[in-house]
């Protein structure tokens, strides 16, 4: 399988992260797939954001689900951007997307999408969250999902299994062999994240991992000659 490079919120590292623009960076880098965040906001909407609040990454402040699409429209998320809802990214880009969901009624909404749009080979669900997973499973037939955890021992392999993932995105600070060997048992992926330096895209390759996920696209040129 090739060694694949996803782009954390998209170029995050040099562009404002999840907006239209840091998509569009990403996708230009040659990035083979771009990673986002989703947030339902007050009136329903799927909009693209990390937090669950607006204020680190716009000119706003409080929580998105006390807001509407079009509040959260008139924010500013960095150099002019809008905040962009999950559609447009769609529309806006052709790459394969990982698309991060917080919660099982962002999960039900995202189904929605994807079952409309016929999303199941475009998009792979992530989350943190093993509810969220098990629902975007039963809400749409094929779908691919990855369990993502930052903290983790060798169970975080059983638990993807029993949710029905087949990836595993597992923070690179943290990864050791015994979790690797463990999960190539089970016939797992495994992304590492985030990676950003020289020494963990090392790594990664020594684990034999599957991909990085990294905020910058050099790692995509880099990562072919690193071993």
């Amino acid at each position: 399988m090739n060694f694949l490079t996803i782009g954390h919120r998209g170029v995050m590292g040099i562009e404002p992260e999840n907006t239209l623009r840091s998509f569009v960076a990403a996708e230009r880098a040659g990035l083979d797939i771009i990673e986002l965040d989703l947030h339902l906001s007050k009136d329903g909407a799927l909009v693209v954001m990390h937090d669950a609040e607006v204020d680190r990454t716009t000119d706003g402040a409080g929580p998105i689900t006390e807001k509407t699409l079009a509040e959260l429209r008139a924010l500013d998320a960095g150099r002019g951007e809008r905040v962009p809802t999950f559609e447009e990214v769609l529309d806006a880009v052709r790459s394969p997307l990982q698309a991060e969901i917080k919660d099982v009624a962002a999960a039900r909404a995202l189904a929605e999408v994807m079952r409309r749009r016929d999303l199941v080979t475009r998009v792979e669900v992530i989350s943190f969250h093993d509810e969220a997973l098990a629902e975007i499973a039963r809400l749409v037939p094929g779908v691919r999902t990855a369990l993502v955890a930052s903290r983790y021992g060798l169970d975080v392999v059983e638990r993807a299994v029993a949710v029905g993932a087949t990836t595993l995105v597992l923070n690179i600070r943290r990864l050791t062999l015994e979790v690797v060997e463990h999960a190539r048992k089970a016939d797992l992926r495994i992304i590492g994240w985030v990676v950003n330096t020289q020494d963990h895209l090392r790594l990664v390759r020594a684990l034999e991992l599957d991909g990085a996920t990294t905020d910058y696209p050099e790692i995509k040129r880099t990562g072919r000659f690193t071993a």
